[in-house]
């Protein structure tokens, strides 16, 4: 137990919601109605290609909570494969966390599969993984350790 006190794994693993993804066919066009419709201002625009995502972070108030537009790059890409399948919508729920190995472990230990055996790049340089919807009830939850040095 003093392992995990020392990395200040909260005993409820996540901290705050990170942000919601949402799968978009045009990212332009999403960022619009979200500035116009709910007021929304754009903290961050990026591409990401070995997500195969074009994206772009909209501040929920100043709450620290974003909405994530997610369009695809590619007709191959993950978020693709998702609007041909479900349409627009919500893709992902995403939890920030202090240290995503530490709690990609303490998942694994609990049984619940991740989808990367290390963790990725995500928004902003942040670390990332992925636990496999079949194991949370139909969502896909993203792990985000958020880069120190950004502020999205």
């Amino acid at each position: 137990m003093s392992a995990m006190t020392s990395l200040e794994i909260p005993q409820h693993l996540f901290t705050a919601i990170d942000h919601v993804g949402l799968a978009v066919a045009d990212l332009d066009e999403a960022i619009a109605f979200y500035e116009s419709t709910f007021g929304m201002r754009m903290a961050h625009r990026e591409v990401n290609e070995e997500q195969g995502v074009a994206e772009a972070m909209m501040a929920v108030g100043d709450s620290g909570s974003c909405i994530q537009l997610l369009a695809p790059l590619s007709p191959e890409s993950t978020i693709a494969k998702f609007l041909d399948r479900n349409g627009p919508g919500m893709q992902q729920l995403a939890y920030r966390v202090t240290d995503v190995e530490q709690v990609s472990a303490i998942l694994r230990e609990r049984g619940i599969r991740l989808l990367y055996d290390a963790p990725r790049r995500g928004t902003s340089d942040s670390r990332i993984n992925f636990v496999h919807p079949k194991d949370a009830g139909g969502v896909l939850v993203e792990l985000v350790e958020p880069n120190p040095a950004s502020h999205h």
